[in-house]
């Protein structure tokens, strides 16, 4: 009983974080949340062959799809990264000259 609402409560937090996440007002950066995921996906197949090693066994992943995702791992932070670098430009632009209309004259 106790189990099944801890598992009724996470869901309802799991809905309400992709609700979130597909919205257009979200506070979540789509682009570090895809970053993220494909970063463990890539961590838990290391760990995975890693295990299949010590055990003897061949663990065969298409070398394409692991590419993929550093690729898309890479990707998503940089894309993050550069959006935050042009942003923090645009403000330090703003700051050093700001637009003053009170000096137009007609």
């Amino acid at each position: 009983m106790l189990l099944r609402k801890a598992v009724k409560k996470k869901s309802k937090i799991m809905k309400k974080f992709f609700r979130e996440l597909i919205s257009d007002d979200n506070q979540i950066n789509e682009q570090a949340f895809v970053g993220v995921v494909a970063f463990f996906a890539m961590v838990f197949i290391l760990i995975v062959d890693v295990v299949t090693g010590i055990l003897s066994k061949e663990l065969i992943i298409k070398e394409f799809i692991f590419d993929g995702f550093m690729i898309l791992t890479l990707g998503a932070f940089g894309i993050t990264t550069a959006g935050r670098i042009m942003s923090l430009k645009k403000k330090t632009k703003e700051k050093e000259n700001p637009s003053n209309e009170e000096d137009v004259v007609d």
